[in-house]
C-alpha cells in the first residue's frame, strides 16, 4: 500500500490525477462505445422502431447505475476517507457490507422489472411498433443483466477507492470490448434477420456477465493484500459508517435516478411527435456522451484523491486537485462543442441511414451540444461534494438540477416551442444549475472555514 499512499499524499497533482483519471477515462470511453454499439449495430437495419426500442430501455438500465452508485459511491468514498483517517478495519467492514447489499438490491430490482415490464415500457411511451422489440431488449439487458451490471460497477468503485483505478477501469473496459465483439456475432451471424434487437440484448447481457467474473477474480486477489473484503468477519460497520454510506450513496443514486427521470420525460415528450423524433433524440442522447463520459472519468479520478486529502487535512492539495481536474474537463467540453456543431449530420448518419431521422437528429444535436461545458461543471461539483462526504449538498444539487430546473423547463419549453424547446432545455437548465452550485460551494467553504476559492 506504500505506493498507493505516495500517490494520495506526495505525488504531483497532474501525475496523481493522470494515474487515477486516465484509466477511468479510457474505461468510460469504452463504456460509451459499448452503449453506442447496440444503437449503431441495430441502426444497420435502418429500422427506426428498433432504434427507438433500445433507447426506451436505457432509463431502466440506468436504474442499475443508481443502485451501484448507492453502494459504490457511498461505500467507495467512505473507504477513501476512512483510510485517510487510519481506520482500516472499519474500511474492510464497509467494503464487505456494500457488496452484500448491492447484490440483494439488484435481485429485487430484477424481479420488479420482470413483473412490471409491459406497463413500465408503456409508461415510457412505447408504441405497438416498438413494444415487442423493447420487451426483448429489456428482458436480457435488465431482468437477467441487472446483478452482473450492478456488482461490476460496485466492485469497480471499491477497487478505485484504494487506488487500483487501472484494474477497475480494465474490468469496465472488458465489458465494453466484449459487447462490441458479441453484438455483430449475435445480431448478424447467430440469429436470423429481423432479430437484431434480441441479438444486441443477449450480447450486452453476456458482456456484463464476463465483466462481473473478471471483477470477482480481481477483487478476491485484492482482498488478500488490501483492506477490501467479500464477507464481514466479526463486527458489522458502525452505525456512523452505515449513515455515511447512505448519506453519500443515496444522493449519488438519486442524482442518477433524476437524470434517468429526465430522459424518461424527454422520451415521453418526444414520442408525442412520432417514432422518428423518438429515434432521433435517442441517438443524440447517446452520441453526446463522448465529452460527458470523459468528464465523468476525470471526476471519478478526482474523487478518491479529494476524499483522502480532505480526511487527512490537506486542504491545499484538495483544492489543487479540484481546480486542475475542472480545468481539464472544461477544455475537453469546449472542444466538443465545436466538434459536434461542425459535424452533426455526419455523426447522426453514422447511426442510421434514414433521411428524416438524420434531419431531426442534426437539429437536436446542434442544440444539445451547447450544454456540454455546463453539464461538466455540474458533474464536477456533485463529485466534489460526494468526495468530502457532503451527501446533503450532493442531493440538493441533484434536486435543483433536475426537479427545480430541468424537468419543469422541459414541459414549459415543449409547450412554447415544441420539439426544439425540448432539445434546448438542457443548456438553459444547466446554466441556472451552475450558478446555484457555486453558491452552494461558497457556502461549504465558509462553513468549513476554508478561504474563498474559484
Amino acid at each position: 500500500m506504500n505506493d498507493r499512499k505516495e500517490l494520495f499524499e506526495t505525488a504531483g497533482v497532474p501525475q496523481a490525477l493522470a494515474v487515477m483519471a486516465f484509466p477511468a477515462i479510457v474505461s468510460q470511453l469504452i463504456i460509451l462505445i459499448y452503449n453506442l454499439a447496440d444503437t449503431w449495430f441495430v441502426g444497420r437495419a435502418n429500422n427506426p422502431f428498433m432504434v427507438a426500442a433500445t433507447s426506451l430501455v436505457l432509463p431502466a438500465f440506468m436504474i442499475t447505475i443508481v443502485i451501484s452508485n448507492i453502494f459504490g459511491t457511498g461505500g467507495g468514498t467512505l473507504i477513501s476517507r476512512l483510510i485517510g483517517r487510519g481506520e482500516e478495519e472499519e474500511a474492510s467492514r464497509v467494503s464487505a457490507a456494500c457488496i452484500s447489499m448491492c447484490v440483494l438490491a439488484g435481485a429485487l430490482f430484477s424481479l420488479v422489472c420482470f413483473l412490471f415490464m409491459t406497463p413500465f415500457l408503456r409508461m415510457l411511451g412505447a408504441s405497438e411498433n416498438v413494444l415487442g422489440y423493447a420487451k426483448q431488449y429489456m428482458f436480457f439487458v435488465v431482468v437477467l443483466g441487472s446483478i452482473p451490471a450492478i456488482l461490476s460497477n460496485t466492485l469497480s468503485a471499491m477497487l478505485r477507492s484504494i487506488g487500483l483505478s487501472h484494474k477497475a477501469s480494465f474490468g469496465l473496459s472488458l465489458g465494453g470490448v466484449m459487447n462490441i465483439i458479441l453484438d455483430p456475432l449475435f445480431m448478424f451471424v447467430i440469429l436470423p434477420d429481423g432479430q437484431q434487437v434480441l441479438g444486441a440484448a443477449v450480447a450486452t447481457m453476456l458482456s456484463n456477465l464476463i465483466a462481473m467474473i473478471y471483477f470477482l477474480v480481481v477483487y478476491r486477489a485484492a482482498a488478500e493484500k488490501t483492506i477490501l473484503r467479500f464477507r464481514i468477519s466479526g463486527a458489522y460497520p458502525s452505525q456512523q459508517s452505515m449513515k455515511e454510506i447512505f448519506g453519500v450513496g443515496l444522493p449519488a443514486g438519486i442524482s442518477v435516478f433524476l437524470f434517468d427521470l429526465c430522459n424518461i420525460v424527454i422520451n415521453r415528450l418526444a414520442s408525442g411527435y412520432g417514432d422518428i423524433e423518438l429515434a432521433a433524440i435517442g441517438i443524440v442522447l447517446k452520441a453526446e456522451r463522448l465529452p460527458l463520459n470523459i468528464g465523468i472519468g476525470i471526476c471519478i479520478g478526482m474523487v478518491p484523491l479529494i476524499a483522502y486529502s480532505y480526511s487527512s487535512g490537506n486542504r491545499e492539495r484538495m483544492d489543487e486537485i479540484f481546480r486542475f481536474g475542472r480545468g481539464v474537463g472544461l477544455l475537453v467540453s469546449i472542444l466538443s462543442v465545436v466538434f459536434y456543431y461542425s459535424f452533426a449530420p455526419f455523426i447522426i448518419e453514422a447511426f442510421i441511414n434514414d433521411p428524416e431521422t438524420i434531419r431531426c437528429g442534426t437539429i437536436f444535436l446542434k442544440a444539445r451540444c451547447f450544454a456540454t461545458p455546463l453539464m461538466f461543471l455540474c458533474f464536477s461539483m456533485v463529485h466534489f461534494t460526494q468526495a468530502i462526504g457532503r451527501g446533503r449538498e450532493s442531493f440538493l444539487l441533484a434536486v435543483i438540477r433536475q426537479l427545480i430546473f430541468n424537468i419543469p423547463l422541459l414541459f414549459l419549453l415543449n409547450s412554447l416551442f415544441g420539439m426544439e424547446g425540448i432539445v434546448w432545455t438542457q443548456a438553459s437548465a444547466d446554466l441556472l444549475t451552475v450558478i446555484a452550485s457555486y453558491m452552494i460551494y461558497a457556502r461549504i467553504r465558509k462553513q468549513e472555514g476554508w478561504p474563498p476559492a474559484i
